[in-house]
C-alpha cells in the first residue's frame, strides 16, 4: 500500500506537470519577450527600440520574425520626422542543428520587408548613425570581420534610406529591393538613387549581384550601374573581386559632363575647371589605391589620357597622375593655370589695372597632396607659337611646386618653374623664373603680312613676391626681365606687335626711327625692386640708328617715366640728337619728342649710359647663340659712342672724349655725361618749354 501511493503520489505529480506543460504550450506568447528585448536593445544602443510582436518557429533551423521594429532618433535628433530605423518585418532562419554539432554558424534565410532608414548628419559635424562603442568593442568587430556566418537567402524588399548630410548640400533616398533568381542566374539587387547631392539633382540606377554572392571569394561580383549628378554623367561596368575585402576591381569606367572641376563632391579630388568632357578608363584597386588606368577621351578641343592613382588612406589624399595629350588646344588648360578654360562663359568686367588684378583661382588645394605630369604632343592653337608642352608639378599641404612647365617651339624652347605657398591671407608667396631660350621671333608674330625676318629671342624673367594675382605680384615683387633680340626683322612691325603697344609706332616715329628700319638688336636689361622696373640697360639698334633709354616704370601706380635717346650710328650730316620722354600712366602716358628741345638734354639724356657688357653678354649668348649682332652691338655701343660723339663733345662743356683703339680701357667704362638730368629735372625743362613766362 505505501509504495502504491508513492507510485500514485509520482504520478500525480508528473501528471500536473504535463498538464501545466499542455496548458503552457497552449497559452505560450513570445511577445511576452517583447519588453525585455526592447529594454535591451534601447540600452545597447542607445536610443528608444521597440517591436510590436516576436515570433518563433521551433525545429532543427527555428526561425525568428520581429514585426514593426522601430528605433528612434538619438539624442539632439529629436526634430526628424521619421525614425532612425524601421521595418515591417525582419524574418532570420537559423541553422541550430549545425552550430550544435560544431559546423559552425549558418542562417539559411534574412528577410526584411519595407526597412526605412533615415541618416542625417547636421552642419557641425553631429550625426544620429554614430554609436558610442562599449569596451573591447574593437577587438570583437576585429574577431567578427573574420568569422563570418554562412549566408544563404537574402531578400529586401521596397527599402527607402534618406541620407542628409548639410555639409555635403545633400538629401537623397537610396531605394533598395532584391529579384529573386530566374532563367538560371542567382537573384541581384537594384539600388536606385534620387534627390539631390551638392546641390545638384542626382539620379541613379545601380545592379549588382545576389547578396548572397557577396561573401563569396571565389568569384568576382557584378556591378552595372549609371549614375547622373546635376550634368555629369557616370557609367560602371564590371566585377569587383571579393567585395567584403575588396581586394581587387575590373571594372570600366566612363566620365561625362560640362566641367571636371563638378567631379569633387563625388570623388574627392579636386580639379580645376575644364571645358566640356569624355573620358573612359578601367577603374581598379590594388595595394590600398584607387586606380583610373589607361583612360582616354577628350576634354573641349583637346584628346586626353593617361592613368591617375588615388591612395584615399593617407590624410589628406594623395593624387598620383600622369596625363598626356596628342593633340592639345592651351585654351583647354586654361583653368589648371587660374585662367578661364576654353572660351570665356561671361564677359569679365574692365578693369583699371594694367596687368591682370584677377584673383589667381586654384581649387581646393588642401584637400588632397598630388605628384602631376602631362605631356601635349602637339599644340595646334594658332594663337600660341608653341609645338609641344611638357610639364611636372607637386602640391603639398596647399603649397604648389611647378618643377617645369617648358614648351618647345621651333629651335628654342620656354620654359618656367614656381613655387607658390599659402599664406595666412589667402595670398600666395611665390617665386617664379622663366626662360626663353633661341625663341624664333617669326613664330611669336601672328600677322606674317606685317612682318619679314627670321630672328631669334632669349631671355629670361623672375620674380620673388606675395600676392593673390599677377598685378598685386609684381606691384610687391622684386626680381626682374632681361630680353634679348637679334636679327628682328621690320622694328616698325615688329615693336608694336610684340609689346602689344598702341603707342608703339608714336614711339618710333618720334624717336625718328624711319619706316621699315631693320631691327639688329633689342637688348633689355630691367632689374624690379619692390614693383618698381628700372632700367641697367636699354639698347635698340637699326641698320642706321641706335636708342637707348633709362627710366622706371611704376607698377604700384601704373605709372612709367622714361627717357629715349636715337642716335645715328655713323655721322651724317645735319644729324641732330633726338631725345624722346614718356610719362604719365601707362595706358596713356604723354609723348614729348625732344627734336625741339636743346642739344644738352638730348645729349646728357641719351648718352648718359653705360652698357655692363660683360653682365649682358653671357645671358645674349645663351638666349640667342654666340657671335650674335647684339653681342657685337654692346661691344660697340661701349667702344663707340653713338655717331662717334661722347657726351661732352655736343654740350659744348669740354674737349672730345672719342674712344680710340689705343685706350681700350675707355670702351669698356665710356663716361657719362656730368650733366645726366633726372627725370624730374626734364619734366621741369617741358613745363618751362611748354609754358614760358
Amino acid at each position: 500500500m505505501k509504495g502504491h501511493r508513492r507510485l500514485k503520489t509520482a504520478g500525480g505529480i508528473v501528471g500536473a506537470l504535463v498538464a501545466a506543460l499542455i496548458v503552457l504550450i497552449l497559452v505560450w506568447q513570445w511577445d511576452w519577450f517583447v519588453p525585455y528585448i526592447d529594454r535591451k536593445a534601447t540600452a545597447a544602443l542607445h536610443r528608444p527600440v521597440s517591436i510590436a510582436h516576436l515570433h518563433v518557429h521551433l525545429g532543427f533551423k527555428p526561425t525568428i520574425t520581429v514585426d514593426d521594429l522601430k528605433i528612434g532618433q538619438p539624442e539632439g535628433f529629436g526634430k526628424e520626422k521619421d525614425d532612425f530605423a524601421s521595418a515591417h518585418a525582419i524574418t532570420v532562419k537559423v541553422d541550430a542543428w549545425r552550430y550544435l554539432t560544431g559546423g559552425g554558424l549558418s542562417v539559411p534565410l534574412i528577410r526584411v520587408d519595407a526597412p526605412k532608414g533615415d541618416i542625417v548628419s547636421l552642419a557641425d559635424g553631429t550625426n544620429n548613425y554614430t554609436f558610442p562603442s562599449a569596451s573591447g568593442t574593437s577587438s570583437q568587430t576585429a574577431s567578427l570581420s573574420t568569422t563570418l556566418p554562412k549566408l544563404g537567402k537574402i531578400e529586401i524588399n521596397d527599402g527607402d534610406v534618406r541620407i542628409a548630410m548639410a555639409k555635403l548640400k545633400t538629401d537623397m533616398h537610396v531605394l533598395i529591393h532584391t529579384v529573386p533568381p530566374k532563367d538560371g542566374d542567382d537573384g541581384h539587387i537594384v539600388i536606385d538613387l534620387e534627390g539631390r547631392y551638392a546641390r545638384a539633382p542626382i539620379t541613379g540606377h545601380i545592379v549588382g549581384g545576389a547578396l548572397l554572392d557577396i561573401t563569396d571569394t571565389t568569384h568576382p561580383y557584378p556591378i552595372d550601374g549609371r549614375l547622373a549628378n546635376g550634368p555629369t554623367y557616370i557609367t560602371l561596368r564590371g566585377t569587383v573581386d571579393d567585395p567584403i575585402h575588396f581586394r581587387g576591381t575590373n571594372l570600366a569606367l566612363h566620365f561625362a559632363g560640362p566641367d571636371m572641376a563638378l567631379l569633387y563632391p563625388l570623388t574627392g579630388v579636386p580639379i580645376p575647371e575644364t571645358p566640356a568632357y569624355s573620358v573612359t578608363g578601367n577603374l581598379a584597386y590594388s595595394d590600398r589605391a584607387i586606380r583610373f588606368q589607361k583612360f582616354e577621351g577628350h576634354m573641349g578641343s583637346s584628346d586626353i589620357g593617361g592613368d591617375i592613382n588615388v591612395n584615399p588612406h593617407q590624410k589628406p589624399i594623395f593624387v598620383d597622375a600622369a596625363l598626356h595629350s596628342h593633340q592639345v588646344d592651351l585654351a583647354d588648360l586654361g583653368g589648371f593655370i587660374g585662367a578661364q578654360p576654353g572660351e570665356a562663359k561671361k564677359a569679365e568686367p574692365a578693369s583699371t589695372r594694367v596687368l591682370p588684378d584677377k584673383a589667381i583661382n586654384v581649387p581646393k588645394l588642401n584637400a588632397a597632396n598630388v605628384h602631376l605630369t602631362y605631356h601635349g604632343d602637339h599644340i595646334r592653337n594658332k594663337n600660341w607659337p608653341l609645338d609641344n608642352i611638357d610639364t611636372e608639378l607637386d602640391i603639398h599641404d596647399g603649397a604648389i611646386d611647378l618643377k617645369h612647365l617648358t614648351f618647345a617651339t621651333g629651335t628654342g624652347t620656354i620654359s618656367a618653374n614656381a613655387t607658390l605657398e599659402p599664406t595666412k591671407n589667402a595670398q600666395f608667396h611665390t617665386r617664379f623664373r622663366l626662360d626663353v631660350c633661341r625663341l624664333p621671333l617669326s613664330r611669336i608674330m601672328t600677322s606674317k603680312d606685317m612682318f619679314q625676318g627670321e630672328g631669334t629671342i632669349g631671355g629670361h624673367v623672375t620674380l620673388n613676391s606675395t600676392g593673390n594675382s599677377v598685378a598685386t605680384l609684381v606691384e610687391n615683387g622684386n626680381g626682374g626681365t632681361t630680353l634679348v633680340l637679334d636679327r628682328g626683322g621690320d622694328v616698325t612691325a615688329l615693336l608694336p606687335d610684340l609689346l602689344g603697344l598702341k603707342l608703339g609706332s608714336a614711339i618710333l616715329s618720334a624717336l625718328g626711327i624711319p619706316d621699315r628700319s631693320k631691327l639688329e638688336c633689342l637688348v633689355a636689361d630691367l632689374p624690379l625692386k619692390n614693383g618698381i622696373v628700372h632700367t641697367d640697360a636699354m639698347l635698340l639698334q637699326t641698320g642706321t640708328t641706335r636708342t637707348s633709354g633709362t627710366g622706371t616704370v611704376n607698377f604700384h601706380k601704373d605709372t612709367l617715366d622714361y627717357a629715349i635717346t636715337t642716335r645715328s650710328i655713323g655721322p651724317q650730316i645735319l644729324s641732330l640728337p633726338g631725345a624722346v620722354h614718356i610719362f604719365g600712366p601707362i595706358n596713356s602716358p604723354t609723348i614729348l619728342p625732344g627734336a625741339e628741345l636743346i642739344g644738352r638734354v638730348a645729349a646728357s639724356v641719351g648718352l648718359g649710359i653705360v652698357f655692363p657688357p660683360a653682365a649682358l653678354i653671357p645671358t645674349i649668348q645663351l638666349g640667342v647663340g654666340k657671335g650674335s649682332v647684339c653681342e657685337k652691338a654692346i661691344l660697340e655701343a661701349n667702344e663707340h659712342p653713338a655717331a662717334g660723339i661722347a657726351p661732352g663733345a655736343t654740350t659744348g662743356s669740354g674737349p672730345s672724349s672719342i674712344p680710340h683703339p689705343a685706350h681700350p680701357q675707355t670702351a669698356t667704362h665710356p663716361q657719362a655725361s656730368h650733366h645726366h638730368l633726372s627725370p624730374a629735372e626734364i619734366h621741369k625743362a617741358w613745363e618751362k618749354k611748354s609754358n614760358p613766362k
